[in-house]
């Protein structure tokens, strides 16, 4: 089926047949966009000649310290060009990319280093404390290679190998090592679970590849757009637009810390005509102060994600000059996996209608075989408008699986599609909406918080005998945990009491923000209730 009668002579070759990698999007932006700015970090400017040829000396710096094909190496670095420049460098050695949440507490990135097994982690000289606590007492532990961000204030600690000195002895002709298979594993992304321990998805260069060119589509892209980095590299490595610009020349403006005033200045001094970024983002640049904005005369992309941004929050941000298209997707689907694609028709609708149209979660983007909604059964929920589903992923936007952990794998992979864990509708359209999130995680400014982690943390206060976590609404974050705590008998533990006690074990962001005590409501088999918590909490 699908075969010519006679196809002698028509095999596969090099001529006609070339592994898909986004290392070839580099390698040709070398080429034709040489004299090209690539990346910009305040007086620090990068062409696409420099740019690649750092990327070969990063490569063979990282072979020369033992670094081989299938071993992971990994960052714990801000939005800078050297985080970049690991999106490429790495691969081109053969090496698997493990970047890594600044945000995350100390135990918790040992274990992602343990688990990924990383040889090498390029750190941010400010995150130098974090990565040496996750690496004290192991007995095989990583090289650390030290990465000063003067430009922030930063200098050397000089208790490390510098990342300039290693590239400095590197070959700037080093050849890349190309994959021969594009199913060859290119990144390792640990995404929160609902059991506290962070999941490691793996990608395939087909993916990364294919979600670059499906996002130049649903972006609309053209030729040379100045992007702003404000999605981390460490989440979904910032959705794959650091292996997308190369294909437009497209320049790179870094933002270490994402403020206000850092926004405004790189839309209006350095052209910023596009960015990511969670709904938080959106709200910061709606409430920036007068003394904080600059003006400016173009109109500024917008791909927001994270959580489901407000209707009110779209209306608002647009007469400020920017267009806000919401996109969806996990770290298992290389990040945007739907957009709310733009029809005619919506114009004409009044304001609140065209706001309320562009805060659905959309339909599939171009690299996405299918996105549904199915029933517990299987089968696609009704396209009405309320009833509820889970969203499901099936196409080469999905990850390989999770990295040792095959049980988990097939789990997520029942019946022929990723299982999201989503819960949404359908409108007649068939524009996807999502109405609830399962397995109750949290998303706090774009971050996953697992309710299990944090209640789990509460469990050890010895005064708790029982604690659930719900999310929050809040303006700033978008949601924030809050946290309904039993006490056992004659305990005493105050609000601020616990709050300190969680702040001192888990990451800022994954901090109750306010926690209650109260019975817990229980169904007759024990179950907490948590959907009434929410409820309550809003109220909070």
């Amino acid at each position: 089926m699908g075969w010519l009668a006679d196809e002698t002579g028509l095999e596969k070759c090099a001529a006609n047949h070339v592994p898909l990698t986004p290392l070839s999007n580099l390698r040709r932006a070398a080429d034709i966009f040489a004299a090209r700015e690539a990346l910009v970090h305040g007086a620090t400017r990068r062409t696409y000649a420099e740019y690649a040829a750092r990327v070969s000396r990063l490569a063979s710096g990282l072979a020369g310290l033992g670094v081989r094909p299938g071993d992971v190496v990994a960052t714990i670095l801000p939005n800078l060009p050297a985080h970049a420049e690991a999106h490429f460098g790495v691969p081109a050695c053969g090496a698997i990319l493990n970047a890594i949440n600044i945000r995350l507490d100390v135990d918790t990135v040992r274990y992602i280093l343990d688990h990924g097994g990383a040889k090498v982690v390029l750190v941010d000289t400010a995150f130098l404390p974090l990565a040496e606590a996750a690496i004290a007492g192991r007995a095989d532990p990583p090289v650390i290679i030290e990465v000063p961000d003067s430009e922030a204030g930063h200098d050397p600690s000089r208790r490390h190998r510098l990342y300039e000195e290693l590239l400095a002895n590197g070959d700037p002709a080093y050849q890349w090592i190309m994959p021969q298979d594009e199913w060859e594993s290119l990144a390792l992304n640990y995404t929160s679970g609902t059991t506290g321990r962070p999941k490691g998805v793996v990608y395939h260069h087909r993916g990364a590849y294919l979600a670059a060119m499906g996002q130049v589509i649903s972006w609309q892209l053209t030729l040379y757009p100045r992007y702003l980095t404000i999605v981390p590299m460490f989440h979904c490595n910032a959705w794959c637009h650091p292996w997308m610009l190369p294909l437009l020349g497209g320049t790179m403006i870094c933002l270490r810390d994402v403020t206000a005033p850092g926004v405004y200045h790189a839309i209006a001094r350095e052209g910023a005509t596009h960015f990511g970024g969670a709904p938080i983002v959106l709200n910061t640049i709606i409430n920036a102060r007068d003394s904080e904005r600059l003006p400016f005369d173009h109109t500024v992309e917008v791909f927001t994600a994270g959580a489901p941004p407000a209707a009110a929050t779209l209306a608002a941000i647009e007469p400020l000059g920017f267009n806000v298209t919401q996109v969806y997707g996990l770290t298992e689907t290389y990040g945007p996996a739907t957009e709310c694609t733009w029809h005619d028709g919506f114009d004409s609708l009044p304001p609140d209608e065209r706001a309320a149209v562009k805060a659905r979660t959309g339909v599939a983007m171009p690299f996405m075989e299918e996105v549904t909604v199915t029933d517990d059964a299987m089968t696609p929920v009704p396209r009405d408008g309320e009833s509820l589903g889970e969203i499901m992923h099936r196409g080469n936007g999905v990850m390989k699986g999770y990295y040792r952990n095959p049980e988990a794998t097939r789990e997520a992979f029942k019946g022929g599609y990723f299982h999201s864990g989503d819960i949404a509708y359908r409108h007649e359209d068939g524009y996807i909406k999502i109405a609830d999130r399962a397995k109750d995680i949290i998303i706090s400014g774009g971050e996953n918080v697992s309710s299990v982690e944090v209640e789990g943390i509460l469990m050890q206060h010895p005064a708790v005998l029982l604690a659930a976590v719900v999310a929050k609404p809040d303006e700033k974050w978008g949601e924030v945990p809050c946290a309904f705590v039993e006490l056992k008998e004659d305990a005493k533990v105050t609000e601020a009491d616990l709050i300190a006690f969680c702040r001192e074990r888990l990451a800022g962001f994954k901090t109750p923000k306010r926690v209650a005590f109260q019975e817990l409501p229980k169904t007759s088999t024990g179950k907490i209730q948590k959907f009434e918590l929410r409820r309550t909490a809003t109220a909070l």
